[in-house]
């Protein structure tokens, strides 16, 4: 068994037995994080899962200075990560998640051909709405590099999509603000600014890099844009709301533990 399959294996071991692992930087570099990645979401297709989008990470300038990376990464979304506003999310699922507030951009056209700027995305974009993603890692400690959260599919966990949408002719994406609470306090706030100067910035790095490695964005597609604001810690029972303007409020509960 090469590096990938083995570095594939742990990862997938982790998230079945729910318990972390240790980081796969020892196995590969960041050349192989994708293709490990690329192995263990087949593993889930072939389970029955269905690919609907995909997530962009490390937009937070300070995220890419933590990490040492001058880049986003990507994960991809399937129909089992899927929440609705208001849901209650299955915290027994869960290793050591964290909270973002993301746009997510849904698509009315295939992204197939470049070059992609902010303009040849927007005119791809249908309606975008307020959400929350649930960030996990399989790897102990979040101790993560780079390589570690590709190939741990970008430390995807479950997401959830806001109510209302707008089209980009009434929400301008890097100007709208948000705020996330927890349990009623306030936790973390940003704008779209804060990632990558421009939310549509980040989709357009995403249509480019998708289509290089043969898998383009497609219509229908919900990409999360990457965080507005900080990530915070969550845990079982607390209660989530993020505020968006023009895009209304997206809430989730995380369930009880099971005595």
């Amino acid at each position: 068994m090469n590096e990938v399959l083995i570095a594939a294996e742990r990862l997938a071991t982790a998230a079945r037995e729910k318990v972390p692992c240790a980081p796969v930087r020892d196995l590969i570099g960041e050349a192989e994080a994708y293709a490990v990645q690329q192995h263990n979401i087949a593993a889930r297709i072939a389970d029955g899962a269905t690919v609907i989008g995909r997530k962009i990470g490390l937009t937070s300038p300070a995220v890419q200075q933590q990490l040492g990376v001058d880049q986003p990464d990507f994960g991809v979304l399937l129909d089992d990560m899927a929440y609705q506003d208001g849901d209650e999310l299955p915290a027994s699922g869960l290793l050591q998640p964290k909270v973002e507030a993301e746009l997510a951009f849904v698509l009315k056209a295939d992204l197939t051909e470049g070059p992609f700027d902010e303009q040849t995305v927007a005119n791809a974009v249908d309606h975008v709405k307020a959400s929350l993603e649930i960030v996990d890692s399989r790897i102990s400690g979040w101790d993560i590099t780079f390589t570690d959260t590709v190939a741990d599919n970008a430390s995807s966990g479950l997401f959830v999509l806001g109510t209302e949408q707008a089209d980009l002719g009434e929400v301008v994406p890097k100007n709208v603000s948000m705020v996330l609470s927890v349990n009623g306090e306030e936790r973390s706030a940003g704008t779209g600014a804060a990632c990558l100067g421009d939310p549509l910035t980040a989709l357009a790095w995403l249509a480019t890099t998708a289509a290089g490695l043969g898998a383009p964005l497609r219509a229908g597609d919900v990409v999360l844009s990457g965080a507005l604001g900080p990530m915070v810690e969550v845990q079982a029972s607390d209660q989530v709301e993020a505020t968006f303007t023009g895009l209304g409020t997206v809430r989730a509960t995380f369930a009880k533990l099971e005595a």
